[in-house]
């Protein structure tokens, strides 16, 4: 049975373009000419589709890469890339919602999968702006010094790395007039479009195809898999793996994930005395959060004033708006940087009701394997897509695999 997916929309999943550049040369995609035939078809080509093309090319399998764009200028280039593995529900959220223990459990394997990443780039020497960075987690609306002090004790209590800072020493450390932080070393950045294309290089040279065409169908309920394409062709495979970002196909339902809008700004170069100690990667204890982090060349980039957005063009109307509230907003947080605007852009991202991805078989369909809803945490959480879609694909599962289950219940 093929199904048709929502993805025969051209949704338009960024406006504007940040500060990144192209990696590696890589083959590029193009049309494919006949049927065939390879272990798994990968739909999708951007940072999380690279992941799992290097992992899977990696372990020995024919992989076979479907994108109708463009490698990497998806959702990929629109992304800030702070590699964190700090999640976007707070640890004490998570716990009243799964019980310390899985909390704890999920938590870990963030960081786990930020020094993946690390040990992978490196291994690979992927030149893609890789640099460990400490976070500092800002007080910021409703949750004050008393509520990241008791986010901090639970975190020690887990077993985390990380301590509170209290205003005074916040300031003299980072500069930042805030009532405190908690401070965490253990993540990263990166040049997010350098990365996926140096990783599609890798994959590319261990015999990956990339295919440009659009995917209009799947199948993945009997032996094999396939994805239907525009061109009129058919991609076979044991396993296809749906990595297509934020348009989700329609065969993949769940009640724990929407798509929102999310704005960034990139200033010009700045003095290196307006830049923060350790250029670490900066965020706000927030609902309706803000973050920074530099970049090599020195610019900063400020993201936030997300909203339930899911309209490119509702979008592209706000874009002024929203650009002139984030120059506020990094004027009041680091008053020593020029406000010379170099580059303003959006973006769309999924998220779920727990922050947690949407990672494994598709109900029903048990050849088909998905990626979605990553919130603040996307590379993170698609670095630990490829690692658990290794596992799936070679026959194996996990106990913690459920915790990012697609059709796990929803919280609440």
């Amino acid at each position: 049975m093929t199904l048709d997916p929502q993805a025969t929309r051209q949704n338009d999943l960024r406006s504007g373009a940040g500060p990144w550049h192209a990696g590696l040369p890589r083959p590029p995609g193009r049309p494919l000419e006949r049927d065939l035939r390879c272990d798994v078809a990968i739909v999708g080509s951007g940072i999380t589709g690279a992941l799992v093309a290097e992992h899977l090319s990696a372990m020995g399998l024919d992989v076979v890469l479907i994108d109708r764009e463009r490698e990497g200028f998806g959702s990929t280039a629109a992304s800030t890339a702070m590699l964190q593995w700090e999640i976007d529900l707070p640890l004490r959220r998570l716990a009243a919602l799964y019980g310390f223990a899985s909390a704890t459990d999920i938590y870990r394997l963030s960081v786990a999968a930020v020094d993946g990443l690390a040990q992978l780039v490196a291994a690979l020497a992927l030149p893609c702006g890789f640099a460990r960075r400490r976070t500092v987690y800002l007080a910021a609306g409703e949750a004050g010094p008393r509520e990241l002090r008791d986010e901090a004790d639970l975190r020690e209590r887990a077993g985390l790395p990380g301590s509170f800072v209290e205003h005074a020493a916040l300031r003299d450390a980072f500069g930042f007039d805030r009532q405190a932080a908690i401070v965490s070393p253990g993540s990263a950045e990166a040049d997010p479009l350098s990365l996926c294309h140096a990783l599609l290089a890798v994959a590319a040279q261990r015999g990956t195809r990339l295919i440009r065409d659009e995917a209009v169908g799947f199948d993945g309920a009997g032996r094999s898999a396939a994805v239907s394409l525009a061109g009129g062709h058919v991609v076979e495979a044991s396993h296809v793996v749906l990595a297509t970002g934020y348009v989700m196909p329609d065969i993949v339902q769940d009640d724990l994930h929407r798509v929102s809008s999310s704005w960034a700004i990139a200033t010009l170069p700045q003095p290196a005395q307006a830049l923060w100690p350790e250029r670490a990667l900066v965020w706000e204890a927030s609902e309706d959060y803000c973050y920074c982090r530099s970049t090599a060349d020195g610019r900063i980039v400020f993201g936030g004033e997300d909203e339930e957005v899911d309209d490119p063009d509702r979008r592209e109307a706000l874009a002024l708006q929203k650009t002139q509230a984030l120059l506020r907003r990094l004027h009041a947080l680091v008053p020593r940087a020029v406000l010379d605007l170099g580059r303003a852009w959006s973006g769309a991202f999924g998220q779920t009701a727990d922050g947690l991805p949407l990672i494994g078989r598709v109900p029903g369909r048990p050849r088909l394997l998905a990626a979605y809803g990553y919130g603040g945490n996307g590379i993170t959480f698609s670095f630990l897509a490829s690692r658990m879609i290794g596992r799936l694909v070679s026959g194996g599962e996990e106990r913690w695999f459920r915790h990012f289950a697609i059709d796990r219940p929803c919280p609440g």
